[in-house]
Formats: C-alpha cells, structure tokens, sequence
C-alpha cells in the first residue's frame, strides 16, 4: 500500500514538474515547424516567470498574472523574430543573444521580488475525476495550468496535422517558395508562430512561479528552456510526443528530490545533474539521419520573398 501511494505521488509531481516543460516545447514546436528556430526559449521561460510573478502580485490576480506572462514571452519572441525574419539575422545567435538579453532585464527587474510570499495557483481535485482510483490522484488533482496543457496537447495536434491551417505552416518550414507560389504570406505566417510559441514558452515560465513554486527566484528556469529544445527533437515535433518527454523530464526531476528528501548518501550536486545528463542522452539517442529527415525542411534559415532555396 505505501508503495502504491509513493509511485502515485511520484507520478502526480512528476506531471506538476513536466508542465512548464510542455508549454515550452509545444511553443518551440510551432515555431520550429513554421522555420524559425529559437534558442531564446530560456530567457523567454524567465520573462513569463517574471512577468506572471509581479502582475499576481500587484493585483492579486493570477489570470492576469497569466495573461501578462503570454504578453511578456510573446514580446521577447518578437525580438528573435524581428531580427531573424525582417533582418535575415542567424538564428542561432539571435537566439543566444536573447536568451543573455532576457536573463539580465529579468535579474535588473525582479530584484524587489526576490523573497516576496506570492500568490497562484494551487492543486485541486476535479469534481468525478479526482476520484478514479489512481488516475485521479495522478491527473485530477493538479493545478489549473496543469488541466489547461491536458485540453492543449490533442488541440496542437490536432491543428498540426489535421487542420488547412496547420498544413499552411508545415509547408511554410518545409519549402517556404513553394507556400508562397500558393498564396501564403511566409513572414506573416512566421511571425505569427514566433508570437504564438513565445507567448506558449511564457506561459511554461508562469507556471514555474505561479503554481509550481509560488515565488520568484532569479534564474529559476534553471535550464528548463534548454530541456524543451532538446524535447523539441526527441518528440519528433509531434505534441503527443513533447507531452511523453516533459513528463519523462518531470519524472527525473521530481525522483532526484525524491532521493534527496529520503536522506540519500548521493551527494545532492549530483543528483541535481540528472535532468541535465538524461538531456544528452536523449540528444544522443535523437541523433541520427532520421530525426534530420524529419525536422522541417528549412529550419534556421531565413527567407526573402520571392527568392529561391
């Protein structure tokens, strides 16, 4: 009986862990599939987090505190995308840059809410479904964040690979003058994957400070956004995927505290690697030629109207 309810909390945290995670992948997805890669995703989780933090705080809101999480990731997304889709800039170190740009506005700005006991989200049961035998405790009592990434994964997939619209950003990625010989706006169409993903990646950083954490800590992304680039590839960008990866993810993290609170003799810097050395294994094991095959087509290069690939 203690062993069933052990593996139940470690499933149910291991969910609660993997959130942020999905938010930002399914957000890297999009824009990764429209063409645009993103190495901003880090600095991005940060100004959602911040962003999210200070907007609950001042009016006690946590919805707002979303919305303005949505509004700070998309606007530092548009930075990335100003610079890479109008300037033709390499994406690469548009992305590293923001990343560095990101993290240092967030440190300079959130420095008065270091400390500050902050309001949010907290887990509840769904009424019916928190009390299905294991499942219910595992899914059903979660946050709201949470149950809102549960409706969005078959949402995304859905419109990926099921929808005109999403067929008209998957051909946008794969062969930019072939959409525009069709009648697609190419820059449009990124552009507004570049503002949908940030605004995804934020709501990942609220989530951290919002429900998971209930505070603001300077650098607390701790290196999630580079997780959810490395999710972006292991998921194949497939949404069901990068749910089984945050998840997965979420699981090594939520262990390694586990381990830690059970007074393990493993040295705590060590345990705290884990997350980080199951994400080169997975970029490891996601190497290959037929994970290439099955990234979009022009990922990382810029495009100007009517020129051709």
């Amino acid at each position: 009986m203690e062993d069933s309810a052990v593996i139940t909390s470690l499933l149910a945290a291991a969910i609660r862990a993997g959130t942020s995670l999905l938010y930002a992948t399914l957000g890297e997805i999009f824009m990764e599939k429209s063409g645009t890669l993103n190495l901003g995703l880090e600095g991005i989780m940060l100004s959602g987090a911040l962003a999210g933090f200070a907007a609950c705080n001042a009016t006690g809101n946590p919805w707002l505190g979303l919305l303005a999480a949505m509004v700070a990731g998309a606007f530092f997304s548009l930075i990335h995308g100003f610079l890479t889709i109008s300037l033709r800039a390499q994406q690469v170190v548009s992305g590293l840059a923001l990343t560095i740009f990101a993290g240092g506005v967030c440190g300079v700005l959130g420095k008065s809410l270091v400390g500050k006991p902050g309001t949010g989200f907290d887990p509840f049961p769904l009424p019916l479904l928190g009390n299905i035998p294991f499942l219910g405790k595992v899914l059903f009592e979660q946050d709201v964040i949470v149950y809102l990434s549960y409706l969005l994964i078959p949402l995304c997939y859905v419109f990926l690979f099921k929808t005109r619209a999403g067929l008209s950003l998957r051909s946008v990625g794969e062969n930019p003058q072939a959409a525009e010989s069709m009648g697609i706006n190419v820059c449009r169409v990124r552009y507004a994957y570049v503002l949908l993903g940030g605004a995804l990646a934020g709501l990942g950083g609220a989530h951290l400070s919002l429900a998971y954490n209930h505070q603001w800590i300077d650098n607390m992304s701790a290196g999630r956004g580079w997780i959810a680039i490395a999710l972006v590839i292991f998921s194949s960008w497939n949404p069901l995927g990068a749910a089984l990866g945050a998840y997965l993810f979420g699981g090594i993290e939520a262990l390694q505290f586990r381990i830690q609170a059970a007074g393990s003799d493993v040295p705590a810097s060590l345990l705290l690697m884990l997350p980080y050395l199951f994400t080169i294994a997975v970029l490891l094991a996601s190497s290959g030629e037929k994970k290439r095959s099955i990234a979009p087509g022009t990922l990382g290069q810029p495009y100007a109207s009517g020129e051709r690939l």
